[in-house]
């Protein structure tokens, strides 16, 4: 029973990362053109270090966290990016305490914390958003390098490689290794089993991806996608479905809105965390 609860546990890891991956959730900004999400994220990406004020950057942080929730991001991801949050924001004050800090040394890191916090949301809402095809289209048409808008497409199709393969290596060890014994206290054996595992799995893993690395990109070559990817007719015929609408628009101004009204709160409640 045991292994089968892990089993499910693996699987659905598993299909929470080629949900995200692949942005099959749906959600506000999935329905946008790539272009305008890309720039609605370097909005939230540049902006929160323009700042010292805590309070623009709690702001920025609530805007950040409204767009996570309407992009419906999945829990795995959430669930990690909440667990991080709450360590830092524990280190935070354990740091300010152990260096007998007093509260403008917490509000400093803690300016920190939510910059970091705050670009991390826009991230998870921007990307999840964004499948593979339609982000590298985006990045073409924004005239970013053939072999980058390729090789971020490339790495998200190898997703699904990568854990196929991870799983088949690691099935082949287990297959092959002695039966496990007693599990020891708090199950210390079995954790030290796990890891000597993941880390023998790993030469093979490497190697097995890049043997699929080179049929592919053989494939690839063979079939004229260089050409095409840097012909000016190429592109004219892979771009041609980008088209923006007022929809798009709206977005941008009403992020830049949301941004001004951040600034406007916070020079009437200013906040600082850095001095000067």
């Amino acid at each position: 029973m045991g292994t089968r609860r892990e089993a499910l546990t693996v699987e659905w890891v598993k299909l929470e990362l080629l949900r995200t991956a692949y942005a099959t959730r749906g959600g506000m900004l999935a329905r946008r053109d790539p272009r305008f999400v890309i720039g609605w994220y370097l909005v939230f990406a540049v902006v929160p270090w323009l700042t010292h004020n805590i309070t623009v950057l709690l702001g920025l942080f609530a805007v950040c966290a409204a767009a996570v929730v309407l992009s419906r991001v999945g829990p795995l991801v959430l669930g990690l990016f909440l667990l991080g949050f709450v360590l830092e924001s524990l280190y935070v004050l354990f740091a300010a305490w152990f260096f007998d800090g007093d509260a403008a040394t917490a509000l400093a890191l803690a300016e920190l914390t939510l910059k970091l916090a705050t670009v991390s949301l826009a991230s998870m809402a921007a990307f999840v958003s964004l499948d593979p095809e339609r982000l590298s289209d985006a990045l073409l048409s924004l005239h970013a390098p053939a072999m980058l808008s390729f090789g971020v497409s490339y790495g998200f199709r190898m997703l699904p490689v990568l854990m196929e393969e991870f799983h088949t290596v690691v099935d082949g060890y287990r297959l092959r290794a002695a039966p496990p014994g007693p599990r020891g206290v708090l199950g210390w054996r079995v954790v030290l089993r796990t890891g000597t595992t993941v880390v023998n799995a790993f030469y093979p893993l490497i190697l097995n991806t890049a043997k699929r690395t080179r049929t592919t990109v053989e494939a690839l070559e063979t079939k004229g996608f260089t050409y095409a990817s840097e012909h000016p007719d190429g592109r004219r015929i892979r771009l041609a479905y980008l088209a923006a609408d007022r929809w798009d628009v709206l977005l941008i101004a009403a992020t830049l809105a949301l941004v001004a009204a951040c600034f406007g709160l916070g020079h009437h409640w200013p906040l600082y965390g850095t001095a000067g």
